[in-house]
């Protein structure tokens, strides 16, 4: 394999998101439209627009291969939707040690400024690997409104790769809740492929809340 190859990795999403990818723009919009008739322009609708934009952004970085996106949909109430985009990415280490390349992003990560209730902290991963999380709420230019964004970094064994796992969503009152889920999703990851009744990819099927208190009960 080789270097801009993306390496392999396994990893488990909770109930509520379903895969899509840039391709998927139209059907999205069309969902946006029909969500967009129940809540209006601060609505689901409008959110899931917004993270369209995010997705199309996120896919056009340089050095960055998209392995998963996946948006998730959380019923709040019988009209109303919390919805948030979920990605991971692969980018070459910068050196030969991509643990030590993680260890300097997961620094410039904690020393940076994402806004207001942002939260820092390194995680403890079962794979041993350096890995930080940051979150908090982002402005958006032109409105008054901000996006919530959780990023966490970690490296791959293969010592060439650096994994970014990153989660936003407008639905900046959740903020808390999607930083938990990031965490979560980011202690699930796995480099080789786990026993077929366990086995971690996103999202798994089968019935289980969506709602997004209960994902944290």
């Amino acid at each position: 394999m080789s270097n801009d190859s993306a390496p392999p990795v396994w990893f488990r999403l909770p109930p509520g998101f379903h895969d899509i990818g840039p391709e998927d723009r139209d059907a999205i919009e069309e969902v946006a439209e029909a969500l967009g008739a129940l809540g209006g322009d601060s609505g689901a609708g409008a959110q899931l627009g917004r993270l369209m934009d995010c997705l199309d952004a996120l896919a056009a970085q340089p050095g960055l291969h998209l392995v998963h996106t996946a948006v998730g949909l959380h019923p709040e109430g019988p009209e109303t939707v919390s919805t948030s985009l979920f990605s991971l990415a692969v980018r070459p280490a910068e050196d030969a040690g991509a643990g030590a390349g993680a260890a300097r992003v997961a620094l410039a990560l904690a020393r940076s400024a994402l806004g207001s209730g942002s939260t820092r902290r390194y995680l403890d991963l079962a794979s041993g690997l350096p890995c930080a999380l940051v979150s908090g709420v982002l402005p958006v230019p032109g409105t008054d409104r901000g996006m919530f964004q959780a990023r966490a970094v970690t490296a791959h064994p293969d010592g060439r790769h650096l994994l970014l796992l990153d989660l936003t969503s407008a639905a900046t009152e959740h903020a808390d809740a999607y930083t938990a889920i990031l965490e979560a999703v980011a202690h699930t990851i796995a480099f080789a492929d786990p026993e077929a009744d366990s086995r971690p990819t996103g999202p798994p099927g089968g019935a289980g809340t969506s709602r997004i208190r209960e994902l944290l009960g």
